[in-house]
């Protein structure tokens, strides 16, 4: 599970338990001129991941760590698809975050508040 916070111009995900083992990182600062949007999609996990380097890929249990597919890399973090957020990024390393949070309307509304405040 990851925890999603605004630290002045950054957004902040923090990798949290044992996820920061099977991700390979514990956090991600993004500034949020480079943030495009965040959406609520548990139907993403059915998309398909790409290749896995570094993470881990278990069906039904955990995606976890940097997928790269159709020249994109996206760093994952989900257990639960009902608990899942995207966040679309811009000029990064990333250019999706798939991560599961504890209230993904919240999370969502969060990132989206400080994007039209910035």
């Amino acid at each position: 599970m990851a925890r999603i916070e605004i630290d002045g111009g950054d957004l902040v995900v923090t990798i949290e338990g044992l996820d920061k083992l099977w991700a390979l990182k514990s956090r991600l600062t993004v500034p949020l001129t480079n943030v495009r949007g965040a959406t609520v999609d548990p139907g993403i996990v059915k998309e398909p991941k790409g290749i896995r380097a570094p993470g881990a890929h278990l069906p039904g249990v955990i995606t976890a760590g940097t997928f790269h597919r159709d020249g994109e890399r996206v760093f994952w973090d989900v257990h639960d698809a009902a608990k899942a957020i995207v966040i679309e990024l811009a000029d990064e390393r990333y250019a999706r975050l798939v991560v599961e949070v504890e209230d993904p309307r919240t999370a969502v509304a969060l990132i989206e508040n400080a994007l039209h405040r910035s």
